[in-house]
């Protein structure tokens, strides 16, 4: 679908489409509370509608600027309809404050806007209108007209991994790649149908394919990029991105065959704070206690169960050394799930199908019950309730040496369920540990408050369907 180009700045159709649409039923749904708290007459409402129009304007363009703030309709590509309904609730709470505040400024010609219980009550239309349009709208113009147009530059090693790691559709939801431009004296590593051929320069061609975003995935920068045309592509409106940055962003994990200790100093993220430390622990003491209570039956019967299975003298408990925050060793308990003397030739890695996991221990840890223990490790503060999985120290020296910024996982308390959990699979060998370490360093890049609910609620899912449990 087209784009709006507004202030020399390319603006994707839908948005703009949606934004008003968004702000006329806004407008409609405080009319809508309007009338039937004060008018009740079809005829008399219509009469003195003057009056309730400053109201309407004000009220929707201050919900619509916050919505715009948050990037609602943005949203809509990373996160579906249901992130963008969520953004649009956090909008509407956001903004009942604001208009009232509006209302102190202008309370002449606002005087609808401060009634009481006006706002909340056309912010709840106003939110069930809205749902309801936007599911119309995105169904007549269909999910790809909402895609960001991509163009690569570079077509080596880079290029191919963004074109490999991010062709399937989840990966690519919120974007369309247009093609790849290789530079002179590059590696080639992109099938030919996927390269562009352009002649001028990319600001030319920009101007006559409009794309929102260049991806820069140059494998050696030394060689030289042409900075003058991509500054005139920056100035048309369209977003230069770096490689590493394109696929964080889109695959919700770092590459680190991409990434270097550069690119991890100058990027964003990493931001811890005093208030960030104090809001963590007070989220982990509260998610802790809130799934201690129900918990203690399960601990019971658990306990129960084991002993029943293995005997009276059977241990219930299994603690084991793991490394935590800033590669301090301490002791993870957990409900035991494998025979007595699973480990009596030395550590290996748990794998699928382990014959040492016993029956009560195969149910435990396919619903997660065998973890509960570590709730204790919580409370105690060795480890937080969101973070990479804590591992054994003699795994760890292994993989550090095997593996780039494997040790940088260490920076944050491990959790007892974390981002990489919910991303992929039980790692039961080193590749997939690599793998689990790129969702682990997206997490410690960008880790906040929101995220750290985020996973917490969607940790639910996994318990219910025993996604990643082994």
């Amino acid at each position: 679908m087209a784009h709006v180009r507004l202030f020399r700045h390319y603006i994707h159709l839908p948005y703009v489409l949606l934004g008003l649409i968004d702000f006329l039923l806004l407008a409609f749904a405080l009319g809508l509370t309007v009338f039937f708290r004060y008018f009740g007459d079809l005829s008399f409402f219509l009469e003195n509608l003057n009056f309730l129009l400053p109201s309407a304007t004000v009220f929707a363009a201050m919900n619509l600027l916050v919505m715009i703030a948050l990037g609602v309709h943005q949203s809509r590509l990373e996160e579906g309809m249901s992130g963008m309904m969520l953004r649009t609730l956090m909008a509407l709470i956001v903004s009942i404050p604001l208009c009232g505040f509006a209302y102190l400024l202008a309370p002449d010609w606002l005087w609808y806007v401060g009634a009481s219980g006006v706002l909340s009550t056309a912010s709840v239309f106003g939110f069930f209108l809205m749902g309801i349009a936007r599911s119309l709208f995105i169904a007549t113009v269909g999910k790809e007209a909402f895609k960001r147009k991509v163009l690569v530059l570079g077509a080596g090693y880079r290029a191919r991994q963004i074109h490999e790691d991010l062709k399937t559709p989840m990966n690519r939801k919120g974007f369309t790649l247009v093609g790849f431009v290789p530079l002179p004296d590059e590696p080639v590593d992109i099938s030919e149908e996927y390269l562009l051929n352009i002649p001028t320069t990319l600001q030319q061609y920009i101007i006559k394919h409009p794309v929102s975003e260049i991806v820069v995935a140059v494998d050696d920068r030394r060689k030289g990029l042409p900075m003058e045309d991509l500054l005139e592509c920056k100035m048309e409106g369209v977003k230069i991105v770096d490689g590493a940055s394109f696929y964080e962003r889109e695959s919700r994990k770092v590459a680190l065959e991409m990434v270097t200790r550069g690119w991890l100093v100058f990027s964003d993220g990493f931001t811890v704070s005093s208030v960030f430390g104090f809001g963590k622990r007070s989220l982990d003491l509260l998610a802790a206690v809130a799934l201690l209570l129900p918990g203690l039956p399960l601990m019971l019967l658990t306990a129960i169960a084991i002993k029943i299975e293995d005997g009276l003298k059977a241990p219930v408990f299994y603690s084991q050394e793991r490394v935590g925050l800033n590669g301090s060793v301490f002791k993870v308990h957990k409900f035991r799930s494998m025979i007595t003397d699973a480990e009596k030739n030395g550590a290996v890695w748990a794998s699928r199908n382990d014959t040492r996991v016993t029956r009560v221990g195969e149910f435990i840890r396919k619903v997660r019950i065998d973890e509960l223990p570590q709730i204790f490790n919580v409370l105690n503060g060795t480890m937080a309730f969101v973070g990479p999985r804590p591992e054994r120290p003699v795994f760890v020296e292994q993989l550090s040496e095997r593996i780039p910024f494997y040790s940088e996982r260490h920076r944050v308390k491990p959790g007892l369920t974390g981002w990489a959990q919910l991303c992929f699979a039980y790692a039961d060998n080193e590749e997939d540990t690599r793998e689990k370490l790129r969702y682990d360093l997206y997490y410690i890049k960008n880790q906040s408050l929101l995220l750290d609910l985020l996973i917490i609620i969607q940790t639910v899912e996994v318990v219910l369907f025993k996604k990643g449990s082994r």
